[in-house]
């Protein structure tokens, strides 16, 4: 048997140690240079258009299967679809996550999303998925009107509650409803295509017209609705039925009323075209349609799932209990611009 080469050192004037010494601290210089580049690829930054507490979960969850380090941004959806448009030559973040497929409709027309057909979404219905992978549904929403139990009983009494969206327009409920903005909020963006889609377009705006001027306040986050009528402050207001049944769940006086005919979407997932870790995006899709996450997801956020394993938790509401419109997404994110323009001059 051959013996092993041994390694020599032919010494520089400082030594043998010197040279060591030397090839020590080049190493710990290629190290840290390459130290930006290596936490790049094993990064991910997500826009999250879900709750600050959804968004938690789902990345967290992430970030313990992976090992891949996550953060995200939390804000309205109008909030980030600026964002991701603005950034569109140097995109900061990787994935845009919740909001309905609309939203994502919108900034894949602007050239801002990668596409991707998530093997993990082969099951779901083609309603739920973008046909070139620019977005992926992983959860169902609808709309539902909040009401606080306390205090409509101190202000109408024994009357009856509201059931129709009609009956929002009564004057009597002038300054007790709270709707978000449609520019920034995806919820109450969903809630005018919804009366524009359901009555058609002039009857849709004659309605939009008289109920603007009852709101006693227009949030910019989808989820203030709850919140304000759970704590009392208002009387009424428009939400996600997911959200309202969350604090009813947790013991606010609110009872929810999903009115007939009501407008539901699609909440998806998306890949932001150029982000700076393209890989870890693709995964974190495919494990954002897996059962286990939106076992977890669905459990915390009460929203209807797509995953067909998944169980409902009995404080959601079934699809079976919510009349659905035949609601266009699409159409919804080609009118969007002209929609936001024509809301801003009925509430100035």
């Amino acid at each position: 048997m051959r013996p092993m080469p041994r390694t020599t050192c032919t010494p520089p004037p400082g030594g043998c140690g010197a040279a060591r010494v030397a090839r020590s601290l080049l190493t710990l210089l290629v190290l840290a240079l390459l130290a930006p580049f290596t936490l790049a690829q094993g990064s991910l930054l997500v826009y999250a258009v879900i709750s600050q507490d959804d968004a938690e979960l789902l990345t967290g969850m992430f970030a313990d299967e992976t090992g891949v380090e996550v953060r995200f941004l939390r804000g309205a959806t109008g909030e980030l679809v600026t964002r991701v448009i603005a950034e569109r030559g140097a995109p900061q973040a990787d994935v845009l996550l919740g909001g309905p497929s609309s939203l994502h409709i919108s900034v894949a027309e602007s050239g801002a999303l990668l596409p991707y057909l998530s093997p993990a979404a082969a099951g779901l219905p083609a309603s739920a998925r973008d046909r070139d992978g620019l977005w992926t549904g992983f959860y169902l929403t609808a709309l539902g009107i909040g009401v606080n139990e306390t205090r409509f009983a101190q202000r109408y009494g024994d009357r009856p509650l509201p059931s129709t969206w009609e009956d929002l327009l009564d004057p009597a409920f002038a300054g007790e409803i709270v709707l978000t903005d449609p520019v920034a909020s995806s919820t109450a963006y969903l809630f005018v295509q919804a009366q524009l889609q359901r009555l058609g377009w002039d009857a849709g705006w004659d309605y939009l017209e008289r109920l603007a001027p009852l709101v006693g306040q227009f949030p910019s986050s989808g989820g203030a609705p709850p919140q304000l009528v759970g704590t009392g402050e208002y009387t009424l207001g428009v939400a996600f039925v997911h959200a309202l049944a969350r604090y009813r769940a947790q013991g606010f006086p609110v009872t929810l009323v999903v009115p007939p005919a009501t407008a539901g979407e699609v909440g998806a997932v998306s890949i932001i075209a150029g982000g700076p870790n393209p890989e870890n995006a693709r995964r974190f899709v495919d494990f954002v349609l897996s059962q286990a996450a939106q076992q977890a997801f669905v459990n915390q956020s009460l929203t209807t799932p797509l995953h067909a394993d998944v169980v409902l938790p009995e404080a959601a509401v079934p699809l079976t209990a919510i009349d659905l419109i035949e609601y266009d997404p699409s159409l919804a994110g080609e009118q969007r611009e002209e929609v936001l323009l024509r809301w801003q001059s009925v509430v100035d």
